[in-house]
């Protein structure tokens, strides 16, 4: 059995411990906002892994707190970019695992992969333009998406070397809609992701903090889909 700190214990936190019974997890504690590092000091030595699901300002403080414990962590927090270069020298100076991902659904990864390929065939024709628009709930903080962010990279990465113009909406309850466009003289292709729930994310941060039990470095959601395409 898995052992997990949950650090935050917002929506995403409570889905997360809602369903670690499913996936062979136990909550070993429960950080909040109002006991913060103090919480992570005292977690229970047998912790295995944390799954940090707070704020971008909180990421760092938090890091630093887990690495100090030697505690693995599964960032699912978004809009904290600014701060990676201090939160990598902390895990690698620590010597812990780390994977961070704007988004844990499977689905939305398979799906970036697509996206990636549509990107490399298209950017030989340069008649053609692309976009990204991305719809989310009302709360939701950071605009662009980070999972917006993250397929714009991938259409670089894959050779689109035209602007991508990137667009978000915010209302609502809508978990998470995700379209990538291509447009020509005289055609269209589309690619959309549709979240229906947001347990997804709960249950593919739990699938991902069994994996980093025992592991060691800086991953990505492609290094646990090589293991598990």
């Amino acid at each position: 059995m898995t052992r997990i700190l949950l650090v935050g214990h917002g929506r995403m936190g409570a889905l997360v411990e809602q369903l670690a019974p499913e996936y062979d997890c136990e909550i070993a504690g429960i950080v909040t906002e109002e006991n913060g590092v103090a919480g992570i000091a005292g977690a229970p030595d047998a912790t295995d892994v944390a799954v940090d699901f707070t704020t971008a300002n909180a990421i760092l403080a938090n890091m630093q707190a887990l690495a100090e414990r030697r505690i693995n962590v599964v960032i699912g927090t978004t809009g904290w970019q600014d701060h990676e270069p201090q939160v990598r020298a902390v895990a690698e100076r620590h010597g812990i695992g780390v994977l961070a991902a704007s988004n844990f659904s499977i689905g939305l990864h398979i799906f970036r992969t697509a996206v990636a390929q549509a990107s490399a065939g298209f950017a030989a024709q340069a008649a053609v333009g692309a976009w990204i628009h991305e719809a989310h709930h009302i709360a939701k903080k950071d605009a662009p998406s980070g999972t917006a962010l993250t397929l714009k990279d991938a259409m670089i990465g894959a050779g689109y070397a035209r602007p991508i113009d990137v667009s978000s909406t915010r209302a609502g309850s809508i978990p998470g809609t995700h379209t990538v466009g291509f447009d020509g003289p005289s055609e269209t292709v589309t690619l959309t992701h549709t979240v229906r729930d947001r347990a997804v994310f709960a249950r593919g941060a739990l699938e991902v903090a069994r994996w980093l039990v025992g592991k060691r470095g800086w991953f990505t959601m492609d290094d646990y889909l090589k293991e598990h395409s």
